[in-house]
């Protein structure tokens, strides 16, 4: 028996890596797409290119990992089933929960990596994937401005430039400047060149006006310029203490914020969502799993095949899927319903092992058995 289950452990397990590395290079290709125009047409780096998007993959592949489990399970034990290997097996003494066990290990290691991911890759790789764009936006800012385009450059300050030069000079300026409540600044260019004083950029003006509102008087005051220089990101906002968002931070952080941060109750609700999410997502790839192989491996036996069954799998772990979405939104509006996470993640798991562990049904029907004497 033992080498029936490393045969059946290997194809699994060969089926998962396939499926797991194509989903997540065909997901990290379609989501890597946005950056692709800073490459082309901004300067952008290839280096910079590709590590601002492989920060990315962790994220894609711990969302990824149940559902290619499952996916991986129901293929291979459809293929096993059609190629009557599954009959053999249980014609050799093999009970269903026997039959499950290669199915179990593969979604048991899965869980595994699943925790791993969930407790240390996904923050750590998403907290450097904002941290890079977050530099990004401070110190490359001339990467993001486009043409024709009202450009955000962060808090209070959006670009407009009409046409770019290849050389990076830009015409046809237009600034509109609030970082400053008390002093708003609206300022108008011919031409303008991207210059680094430091750590930040700025971008020296040619021949222009700066026109500010007075809060005070309501009075504008225009000043005409032949030069003027303007910084992109101040050090402020270089040094300023950027708020991370939930995928950005471990368990604990999730649970227990650090005193001195502010955290909205908003925040705070979705944090407990995250956290909980996290734990209990790998038990959810297991009881997935489990529920998959109860489906497929219980009722007779037919000549005819049990495609009707692999349908009735994949509507059930579809509808389980979906449930654990609605239950997650339900629960960041309500956080007293927090055991419903886990109710999702243990019950299907604890039904399903309750099917795998009672004798075995299958049965070669009658009519069957006649037509194989004839």
């Amino acid at each position: 028996m033992g080498h029936l289950f490393t045969y059946v452990l290997k194809q699994l397990g060969l089926a998962l890596l396939a499926v797991t590395a194509g989903l997540a290079v065909l997901i990290w290709i379609t989501q890597s797409l946005r950056f692709i125009e800073l490459v082309l047409n901004r300067g952008l780096s290839l280096v910079v290119f590709f590590e601002l998007t492989l920060f990315m993959l962790p994220n894609f592949v711990a969302i990824i990992l149940p559902v290619a489990t499952y996916i991986v399970i129901l293929a291979v034990y459809q293929r096993l089933e059609n190629d009557r290997e599954l009959v053999v097996m249980r014609a050799a003494g093999m009970s269903q929960f026997a039959l499950a066990r290669p199915a179990l290990a593969l979604a048991g290691i899965a869980a595994l990596i699943g925790w791993a991911m969930n407790l240390w890759a996904v923050p750590e790789s998403y907290r450097a994937f904002r941290e890079y764009q977050f530099e990004i936006r401070n110190r490359m800012a001339a990467v993001l401005i486009q043409e024709g385009v009202f450009n955000s450059l962060g808090e209070g300050l959006t670009v407009y430039v009409r046409l770019r030069d290849a050389d990076g000079t830009f015409h046809g300026i237009m600034v509109n400047d609030e970082r400053d409540p008390g002093a708003p600044s609206t300022i108008l260019a011919e031409r303008g060149r991207l210059v680094l004083a430091g750590e930040l950029p700025q971008v020296t003006l040619e021949n222009g006006t700066r026109q500010e509102l007075d809060p005070r008087t309501g009075r504008l005051r225009i000043l005409t310029f032949s030069e003027n220089t303007l910084t992109l990101a101040t050090p402020a906002e270089r040094d300023e203490v950027r708020y991370r968002d939930a995928r950005e931070r471990g368990v604990l952080e999730l649970l227990s914020p650090e005193p001195g941060e502010q955290v909205s109750a908003r925040d705070r609700a979705r944090f407990t969502v995250e956290a909980h999410q996290r734990l209990s997502g790998p038990i959810f790839t297991l009881s997935l799993a489990a529920v998959g192989l109860a489906v497929l491996l219980s009722g007779s036996f037919s000549r005819h095949g049990r495609s009707g069954r692999v349908l009735a799998a994949v509507a059930v772990g579809s509808a389980l899927v979906a449930l654990g979405l609605a239950i997650g939104n339900a629960v960041a509006s309500r956080l007293a319903l927090v055991p419903l996470i886990w109710v999702h993640a243990l019950l299907p798991g604890i039904v399903a092992a309750v099917v795998l562990m009672r004798p075995p049904a299958w049965r070669v029907p009658a009519s069957d058995g006649l037509a194989a004497e004839r």
